[in-house]
């Protein structure tokens, strides 16, 4: 299976419990700056309002999701064993600002540049949907109230894929619109996903999170991001 979780930091819930809602993110672009194959500690530099994000969503009951392709994986640029390495150094870090994720889900697989084993075409690779739909089956994530931050068309297609209905795509990597897309909300800086997180989740007072999320789950005329992005013919 061309799939990996580093680890799942959090004991599973029974199936009897109610679900909870994901926020998923891509790695380079949303929680790192992109410097082009991460593979050292001593290059990550954090994406400028990443730990309250994270924090915020937390606190808000959802489970925090990294999804990541790794083709410098594939490309034999670093092994999976740095890319582990890289990832607890992360989560070590994060966990000390309360903002820890919980699990880490990522395709080494490239269709052209894979070495070895990593050279083949893999549902798991973004844009396709299936790192997100394991993770869901993983950790009985409520996919109808999740969501996605990404720096790129084909995370936004991936979350669109798997019916995350609220879909951000951080401004600066992509230079056009994504084609093809009927929803998703174009952002400037993560604070703004913070902001709109805490505008749908945040309960009023005397109603618990859990009513919260299951009225939002329960609401299918308008589930998808507001403000979307128009896009170009």
């Amino acid at each position: 299976m061309a799939v990996f979780t580093t680890k799942s930091y959090m004991t599973p819930s029974p199936r009897s419990q109610p679900v909870a809602p994901a926020l998923f993110l891509d790695r380079d672009g949303v929680i790192n700056h992109e410097v082009g194959y991460l593979s050292s500690p001593g290059d990550i530099r954090y994406v400028d309002g990443i730990v309250p994000l994270i924090a915020t969503a937390r606190a808000l009951g959802f489970r925090i999701i990294v999804i990541t392709n790794q083709s410098g994986i594939g490309r034999g640029y670093y092994t999976e064993d740095d890319f582990h390495r890289l990832m607890d150094h992360m989560r070590s870090y994060l966990h000390t600002q309360q903002a820890a994720f919980d699990a880490v889900y990522f395709c080494a697989d490239h269709p052209l540049h894979g070495v070895g084993r990593y050279q083949r075409e893999s549902p798991l690779r973004k844009p396709s949907p299936g790192m997100l739909l394991q993770a869901t089956t993983d950790h009985s994530l409520d996919l109808a109230s999740s969501v996605l931050v990404g720096d790129r068309c084909s995370d936004i297609v991936a979350g669109a894929a798997a019916g995350v209905p609220y879909l951000f795509l951080l401004s600066g990597t992509e230079s056009t619109p994504c084609p093809a897309i009927p929803r998703y909300t174009l952002v400037d800086r993560l604070e703004e996903v913070t902001n709109r997180l805490t505008e749908l989740f945040l309960p009023p007072a005397g109603v618990s999170l859990d009513r919260r999320i299951r009225r939002k789950t329960h609401r299918t005329t308008d589930v998808g991001s507001p403000n979307p992005v128009p896009v170009k013919k």
